[in-house]
């Protein structure tokens, strides 16, 4: 469960950035929230590029290791299948779960990351975006699903206006 939950409040303040502000500072706000509320270590997002089976880096909390602009090819790959074309949430808990799904786990792990989970962020069933939290310390769960949820809504108009934080 995370350790606070977003309020009615959170949701207010980042739609009204959302509406008033320029894209970085709303995605970092998003960030911001999903550190209070999930003490992560590393927070991305990334547009899926459907034709190609890509998705593309929007946001990064760590440009150093993880740049805007970086994309990655996902077709034919178990979490292609799961996170853009079944639309499910896709959680590692621990090194041998990070290694087993993603080819840069070496540099994952260098980051001390031990858990991450990446959430589908969903337009009428199609994987729009997904946006990815990674953690130290702790695992993620079931529990976690509906802030998560809320949290890849705050991305939709973001991503919707092709914008980069």
């Amino acid at each position: 469960m995370p350790e606070t939950s977003i309020t009615a409040a959170d949701l207010a303040h980042i739609m009204a950035l959302t509406a008033h502000a320029t894209p970085s500072e709303a995605y970092r706000a998003i960030d911001a929230l999903a550190q209070r509320v999930f003490q992560h270590r590393l927070f991305t997002v990334t547009r899926s590029i459907l034709e190609t089976s890509e998705v593309e880096r929007v946001y990064s909390s760590n440009p150093a290791a993880y740049p805007v602009g970086g994309r990655k090819q996902k077709q034919n790959t178990p979490w292609g299948e799961q996170v853009l074309d079944r639309g499910q949430m896709l959680i590692c808990n621990g090194a041998a779960e990070i290694e087993r799904v993603f080819a840069d786990h070496a540099l994952i792990l260098s980051l001390g990351i031990a858990a991450l989970i990446n959430v589908p962020v969903l337009l009428a069933g199609r994987s729009m975006a997904t946006m990815n939290v990674a953690r130290a310390n702790g695992g993620f769960a079931v529990e976690d699903y509906p802030d998560m949820e809320l949290l890849a809504g705050l991305l939709l108009p973001l991503v919707i206006a092709g914008v980069t934080g």
